[in-house]
């Protein structure tokens, strides 16, 4: 057999002398290349040409291109780790570094072949039903028939060989460096017990607790956009500090503790994960961070989805909305207006129609110390910004707002807690009447930024904060005065768009009219609604399994990382005296402080981000809290019980290891 049928031959038998090892490894490189490719499908499919659901999937192709990488080199990692000994071997019996690299070539070659391989044949053969699954969630019409993307397989063929490579070349960096004999010791390294490392526990909490703090002390939803992703950095370090020191420091304190170290089952798994958990922390610490990361992506996206209704309700008041923006003394009649819309409406097919219209002056303010400021050098970040908008007494109670009794007062609802018994606004000062606890058709712009309307006696107040806004603004900056009429009627999804369409062209003849109107309409919306959200909902599915995937293969070949480790110290426990059932218990007290210690500190995790992940979900227009922590417990109980699943297999794994 010439050299090369030799490296061949070796090649093989590798792979298939290592299948506990291996066959998890390549089913995970299969599953991340068809996931590839369908994303890279689904992206570049007609269906999803729109600009919001094409932004998505583009960006879920990133995703998964960015994780693949470092999932697939970190779980190589655990590969090289199992075979440093057997290279060792090698090398002591006369292979040289270039032969055993060679050698590699080929487990890489054959490992890349059946990874890209089947994964592009199970993309192919999965791509259908991603497509019908992403457009039944969306309510697309189903299209038959089956397509392939030629170019999908192209780019995903060569992104993983390269990736193959890339993994290849660390391997045979790592087996170039090493000598000998340090490749026979290679899976003992750090054995050495770490020392209490204060400084770093002290640096984890203070990072977690800051990351908490954020997340618990954000009430404004558009400060918390900005402050989210920090809030996330400071977790993701106060977790890997925490995992890598205070577990250190932790089992060193029960190690302390006579009464629980001096157990059979403390003792051992104890006094093992002292002197590998450097090693294990950051394992268990990734493992945490990505089911933070699946509970926080399926319990959100779930909660938009399952929402829709809600979310619909909180951004349209009414089944149709006409907003006429126009400037006082420019010749806009309001009765013609709605006169307009009503003859428009009433050509429709629907019946039982209802109008509410209001005249409402809007403008954004900046708040400052001691009350409110149009000065923008006065802003110093969103949560300083302040939605202001005034209407009249008459049409406040009009469209469902309390009785008031002003006289030459005002009512005010300040969501900024600031206003005293007076109300000042561009130097003129206004005395409060009446302090307003909620205001009508408001729910969505009260909950996204901090809001304070103003309801003034008459339209006469309502010209001169007109007036003064024109003085602050200028003539040409801001909006004018807004007219919005809303129309709620009785008739089916199709009659009511249509009427929208009626009332659209009525309000639009007038081409040179010297004030703008557009018509919204909430079941016209309902389409683009359920794309955007339907598309994240099926982002967070998606995205959540690939995560839960490399959850399961890290719990995996951590487990079995420890069973190879610990084999044979349990064997020397076993011929000093003890039994089977006494190392299966501490087998047991191990793996289960390990390893669901991660999903502990997840669902924590999730507990402290809550209130910030809340506050973003209003910004999505979904106010319904309760929605959302009932989707967050069903997520967090399912994914418990999955996990314990994973557990129970994994520790049979390591304990069929230990015994043989």
């Amino acid at each position: 057999m010439n050299r090369r049928g030799l490296y061949r031959k070796l090649a093989r038998t590798n792979i298939k002398k290592n299948t506990r090892t291996y066959l998890p490894y390549i089913a995970a490189c299969i599953m991340t290349v068809a996931m590839f490719y369908n994303m890279y499908f689904l992206a570049g499919n007609s269906a999803t040409s729109s600009g919001s659901l094409r932004s998505m999937l583009e960006m879920g192709k990133w995703l998964v291109g960015i994780f693949s990488f470092f999932f697939l080199f970190y779980t190589n990692s655990f590969l090289v780790k199992r075979r440093k000994k057997e290279f060792g071997l090698y090398n002591i019996l006369g292979l040289e570094k270039r032969h055993i690299a060679k050698v590699m070539l080929w487990e890489t070659l054959y490992t890349a072949l059946a990874g890209v391989g089947l994964g592009l044949v199970f993309g192919i053969l999965f791509s259908k039903l991603m497509i019908l699954l992403l457009y039944r969630i969306l309510r697309f019409d189903i299209a038959y028939g089956f397509s392939v993307s030629p170019d999908g397989l192209i780019v995903t063929a060569v992104f993983f060989l390269l990736l193959f490579l890339l993994i290849l070349l660390n391997g045979l960096r790592q087996v170039h460096t090493a000598s000998p004999i340090e490749l026979l010791h290679g899976t003992e390294v750090g054995e050495k017990e770490p020392g209490t490392k204060w400084v770093l526990a002290v640096i984890g909490v203070l990072c977690l607790g800051g990351g908490y703090y954020i997340a618990i002390a954000t009430e404004n939803p558009l400060a918390a956009l900005t402050w989210f992703f920090f809030a996330v950095l400071l977790v993701i370090i106060g977790t890997y500090c925490l995992f890598t020191a205070g577990s250190i420091a932790i089992l060193k304190m029960l190690r302390k503790n006579k009464a629980y170290y001096y157990k059979t089952s403390h003792f051992v798994s104890v006094s093992g994960m002292i002197y590998r958990m450097k090693q294990n922390a950051a394992g268990l610490a990734t493992i945490c961070i990505l089911c933070t990361m699946v509970l926080v992506m399926i319990s959100s996206t779930v909660s938009l989805y399952s929402g829709m209704d809600d979310l619909l309700d909180t951004r349209f008041a009414h089944d149709v909305t006409v907003t006429a923006d126009y400037r006082p003394g420019d010749g806009f009649d309001r009765e013609q207006q709605l006169q307009k819309v009503k003859e428009a409406a009433g050509q429709s097919a629907c019946t039982d129609i209802n109008t509410q219209d209001y005249m409402k002056l809007y403008f954004p303010l900046v708040k400052t110390g001691d009350g409110f400021t149009a000065d923008e050098e006065a802003f110093s970040g969103v949560s300083d910004m302040i939605s202001f908008y005034a209407l009249t007494q008459e049409d406040f109670e009009r469209i469902g707002g309390e009785q008031l009794k002003l006289s030459n007062g005002v009512a005010v609802f300040d969501s900024t807690e600031s206003v005293q018994d007076t109300f000042e606004l561009f130097g003129e000062k206004f005395p409060v009447e009446e302090k307003l606890d909620s205001i009508p058709q408001g729910g969505a712009l009260q909950d996204v930024v901090q809001a304070v309307c103003v309801v003034v006696p008459d339209e006469e107040m309502l010209q001169k904060l007109y007036e003064l806004k024109i003085q602050a603004f200028g003539d040409d900056q801001g909006t004018g005065m807004n007219y919005i009429i809303g129309l709620d009627m009785n008739g089916s999804k199709e009659e009511k768009m249509a009427c929208a369409d009626l009332v659209r062209t009525a309000v639009s003849q007038d081409a040179d009219q010297s004030y703008s109107s557009y018509v919204e309409s909430k079941q016209q919306s309902e389409a683009d609604f359920y794309e955007t959200y339907g598309g994240l909902f099926f982002l967070g599915i998606f995205l959540g399994a690939l995560f839960v995937m490399a959850t399961v293969l890290i719990i995996y070949y951590k487990q079995i990382s420890e069973g190879y480790d610990d084999a044979g110290k349990y064997e020397i426990m076993q011929k000093v005296g003890m039994s089977r059932q006494e190392v299966k218990a501490s087998i047991r007290s191990q793996v289960l402080s390990v390893f669901f210690l991660p999903l502990l500190m997840a669902g924590v995790h999730i507990a402290f981000a809550f209130p910030i992940i809340s506050r973003l979900l209003a910004l999505m227009n979904l106010t319904n809290t309760s929605l959302f922590a009932l989707c967050t417990v069903i997520t967090l109980v399912i994914f418990a019980v999955f996990y314990a699943i994973v557990y129970a297999l994994t520790a049979r794994t390591y304990y069929r290891i230990v015994k043989a």
